[in-house]
């Protein structure tokens, strides 16, 4: 038993090894290109949280404001050295990239099958619709890449270790690191992939639940005799939620001279939600009969959307009333619990 594990940890040390000696400049370029967004990512959320603290430390004075600067430090260090990374990496600096994910890079480049399978495509789909068309290849390749590299390394550490404790006398330990340590492994590579499912799905959900204001404004502008090109201009630029960022491109790839077929239809699979697709399937079928009809359309959309809205609520209460009975429950024993004893105890003593 101890030979088979450490040929097969010996086995995927080598393929790890082998993958790295082909890693090419290109797949640098792309890990690089990659870790340059994450920072720009973390430098916009930065920069949100940043104007937030701004926000509440204007509403305050004297004392309070003191405490408010002490307690809410300003993320300038972070943003500032997260800048800083990102410049050292446009200028070849790649010491901050993750080496163990680069030969996943290498897996892709020279295995087709791979590079076009289903679960890539599965991940271009939900990365076409957190990072748009322009970056969600280079996603794509990047997340593929820690799935393919990490089980590699990681499951050859995981059998190194357990044939180390085996080898010293240690045989269930051994066996636990192995058969554990490689389940965890697989488990944090799967956390990897479902992470993504899950960030799509937050945003569907966040999407759905800004719809109502969305078509309820854009209604109102319509009816008041705005043009829709303006009128959707004006809704995409009054807040800076999901929806209405993607209501921005939209309108930018309108100003840029993209055919409104082309953009709404971008803005549908961007957006992938049923009142998106509605909305947006409505406006390109009455671009050519003017305001009269659509205005008309989009109240009652609004009105739909608002009832779906009442009714989505109605359902969250209901699963957050069904959650509750457990801590509830729990809590009833416990006060029943107090109360019996002192009780008990009481009869006893008599």
């Amino acid at each position: 038993m101890l030979i088979i594990i450490m040929s097969a940890a010996t086995a995927l040390m080598a393929i790890w090894i082998i993958l790295m000696g082909r890693v090419k400049r290109e797949d640098w370029i792309s890990a690089a290109y990659c870790r340059v967004l994450d920072n720009i990512d973390k430098v916009n959320k930065l920069r949100k949280k940043d104007k937030a603290r701004c926000e509440k430390l204007a509403q305050c004075r004297g004392a309070a404001a003191v405490l408010m600067r002490i307690f809410l430090s300003s993320p300038e260090k972070e943003i500032s050295k997260l800048e800083n990374a990102c410049r050292s990496l446009q200028h070849g600096d790649i010491k901050s990239l993750n080496v163990f994910a680069m030969p996943g890079y290498v897996l892709q480049r020279e295995f087709e099958a791979i590079g076009k399978g289903g679960v890539h495509k599965a991940i271009m789909m939900k990365s076409y619709e957190l990072y748009g068309k322009k970056h969600a290849a280079n996603k794509t390749k990047q997340l593929l890449a820690k799935l393919l590299s990490y089980p590699i390394i990681g499951v050859s550490v995981t059998l190194t270790l357990g044939a180390l404790l085996i080898g010293a006398g240690s045989r269930t330990a051994g066996a636990a690191i192995v058969g554990i340590g490689t389940m965890l492994i697989l488990v944090m590579v799967y956390a990897m992939y479902d992470e993504l499912s899950d960030k799509v799905k937050k945003r569907r959900i966040a999407i759905s639940k800004q719809f109502p204001n969305v078509v309820s404004k854009l209604a109102l502008l319509i009816t008041s005799g705005m043009i829709m090109v303006r009128a959707w201009k004006e809704t995409a630029y009054s807040q800076e939620s999901e929806l209405y960022q993607e209501m921005r491109k939209t309108a930018e790839e309108l100003d840029n001279l993209v055919s409104p077929e082309a953009a709404y239809s971008s803005f549908i699979i961007r957006c992938n939600t049923k009142e998106t697709s509605k909305l947006a399937s409505a406006i390109m079928q009455n671009l050519s009969k003017g305001n009269s009809e659509i205005g008309l359309l989009l109240k009652n959309m609004a009105r739909e959307a608002w009832q779906e809205r009442r009714r989505a609520a109605k359902r969250d209460a209901e699963k957050a009333n069904s959650k509750l009975m457990i801590p509830t429950m729990l809590l009833f024993i416990a006060i029943l619990v107090m109360l019996m004893v002192p009780v008990a105890m009481n009869f006893s003593g008599i």
